[in-house]
């Protein structure tokens, strides 16, 4: 099976100015033709460093696949010393030159002579057009290799590729196997955990493999398989994912692409129920996760965040008695929040969120310790404690994803 390297140029890159995107999507188009990418490189716009760049890649990889250096400026170097190390000459290509000239004339703009650049391109090879920039990509192969040349920019490089360079990679990949990949997502479970209860699959893993990877409060397993055809494929994966979550599939809560509060938003939009909401250490924070999402307006009513101990009183309506005996740390002070933002919204769900983010205590509680509160009509109103172990934002966040679980948990339950 052919094996991809994927090398961004810029020096953008590597001050962190610029995210390198595109190797993400060109790696995620390779791994839906059964093409395995093993390395991802950076290198900065210096001749010396991207010809050892090209030399080491060489050694490791059958197809190298460039991102950037194709401009008009100076430190727009790749296809110079790629034709340089292979031995080529430059030349221009006729297409890009008179796009690039009928533009500047159009707009009765001067045309520097640097803009030619972006029509030179390496000889011998086919031209990918750019359908939405100037830069022209290249694609060429010789005795051992295939290389291929994209602009940096996403809005050109993603159709450049997708359009072009994809189905010239896929015409010479000949009897390739199916590569398939499945992304589980879980919360509730840290990722040595969850590791450690899948070890022995790991340790022995052959075909599929397994990744686990730490987000942002979560925890992502990438299951990958390959076979001749598309069902060997998924019934490899579908066999392993069946198995991971015989022991911790109680966290499991999606899969893909969707992050939590999008699960539960969609959820709360199929079901068309209500839903308010009470912040206080989390000061909004749920609120805003929640309106990220279009169509919201129909089951999202609105919220309040009470920060002090007034406006938990005067605007939510908590009771003095709740926050001088129980204090707003604690499991009555979260219930009537839940329930007085529901009942003031009048929606269906009323969720609050009290606690200490940190880094110091409150009420004698340590930092971290949380309470959430869940209101549904019909049911009675209930109180969940956390206590987390992590700086002050974490803790926010944290809890405002744990508030996203419970709610689901509650949806769930309602099916």
């Amino acid at each position: 099976m052919a094996s991809a390297e994927i090398i961004a140029v810029g020096t953008e890159l590597l001050l962190g100015q610029i995210v390198n995107s595109n190797a993400a999507f060109i790696s995620q188009e390779l791994a839906a033709d059964g093409i395995y990418v093993y390395h991802h490189t950076v290198v900065g716009d210096n001749p010396a460093r991207l010809k050892e760049v090209i030399e080491i890649a060489e050694k490791r990889s059958d197809i190298l696949i460039f991102t950037g250096g194709l401009g008009p400026t100076e430190d727009d170097i790749t296809k110079q010393i790629l034709a340089a190390h292979l031995q080529k000459q430059l030349v221009e290509d006729e297409y890009h030159m008179q796009k690039i000239t009928e533009y500047f004339a159009s707009r009765n703009k001067p045309m520097t002579e640097n803009n030619k650049l972006q029509a030179v391109i390496i000889e011998d090879s086919i031209v990918l057009n750019n359908d939405y920039g100037f830069a022209a990509g290249m694609y060429l192969k010789d005795n051992k290799h295939t290389y291929v040349l994209l602009p940096g920019p996403p809005s050109e490089m993603k159709p450049m590729f997708t359009s072009y360079a994809n189905p010239l990679l896929l015409s010479e990949s000949g009897d390739q196997n199916i590569l398939e990949s499945k992304i589980l997502r879980f919360f509730g479970i840290g990722e040595s955990q969850l590791a450690a209860d899948l070890n022995d699959l790991i340790i022995t893993q052959v075909n599929p493999t397994i990744a686990t990877y730490a987000g942002d409060n979560e925890v992502v397993v990438r299951i990958t398989a390959t076979a001749k055809t598309q069902e060997e494929a998924s019934a490899l994966v579908r066999d392993t994912e069946q198995e991971i979550l015989r022991r911790d599939g109680t966290f499991l809560y999606g899969y893909g692409e969707v992050s939590l509060s999008e699960l539960v938003t969609a959820m709360l939009l199929e079901k068309e129920l209500t839903i308010s909401a009470a912040e206080s250490f989390t000061a909004g924070l749920f609120q805003a996760e929640i309106a990220r999402f279009p169509g919201i307006s129909k089951i999202f009513k609105g919220g309040m965040v009470t920060y002090s101990e007034e406006a938990k009183q005067s605007i939510l309506e908590v009771s003095h008695q709740v926050i001088k005996e129980k204090g707003v740390v604690s499991e009555e002070c979260a219930k009537e929040m839940a329930e007085n933002v529901s009942r003031l919204c009048n929606t269906d769900i009323g969720v609050s969120f009290t606690g200490v983010a940190g880094p110091d205590s409150l009420e004698g509680h340590p930092a971290g310790t949380i309470w959430i509160g869940l209101s549904v009509k019909g049911r009675e109103t209930e109180a969940y404690q956390f206590v987390y172990g992590r700086d002050r934002n974490h803790n926010r966040r944290r809890a405002v994803m744990q508030g996203f679980q419970l709610i689901k948990q509650f949806l769930d339950a309602k099916k």
